[in-house]
């Protein structure tokens, strides 16, 4: 009888040290993924590459600075083709100083240049319903948020930065 319960406990212990450390390989892809989708900075600074932060990178394109949540801190930008694109931690709305919202998803792609956020795809903004914003422009005082119609607010409320709102879907 000892005998029998000696291999029936090996056995279970070995199959349960089996799940462990195919959980502990699936945590190691799943980190590993997550290096190579959203924080590839760590990578470009282990290269010597220091990426600049957000804001500033938002503030040399004449953007500003509090259109992304506070939390938006990863992001990739190709200098030659201009396409950006930012990673937020989780599905979430913003709210400005003029009352409206901005609702982001985890990840935000575009082309930026000077004074502009063009083909945007990964923010909405709510007019009666949630309508997809497809640019963002800036001029003086002003910006411009296309979504079906090209809408002018003030900049002055987009230039603090602000915590975005977890919510359930995009």
């Amino acid at each position: 009888m000892d005998q029998i319960l000696n291999k029936v406990g090996s056995y279970w212990i070995g199959q349960k040290a089996n799940k462990e450390f195919n959980s502990v390989g699936d945590d190691i892809n799943s980190l590993q993924s997550s290096i190579e989708g959203g924080s590839k900075w760590l990578v470009n600074k282990l290269k010597g590459k220091m990426q600049k932060p957000l804001p500033e990178l938002l503030k040399e394109h004449d953007i500003p600075v509090g259109i992304f949540p506070r939390d938006a801190t990863n992001y990739e930008f190709n200098e030659e083709t201009k396409k950006i694109t930012v990673y937020i931690p989780s599905i979430c709305e913003v709210g400005y100083r003029d009352s409206s919202v901005l609702r982001f998803s985890t990840a935000v792609t575009g082309y930026l240049e000077k004074g502009k956020l063009a083909d945007i795809e990964g923010i909405k903004t709510k007019v009666m319903i949630w309508v997809k914003v497809t640019a963002i422009s800036s001029e003086k005082s002003k910006l411009y948020v296309t979504a079906g119609l090209k809408k002018s607010r003030s900049r002055e409320a987009y230039e603090v930065l602000r915590d975005g709102f977890t919510v359930d879907k995009f």
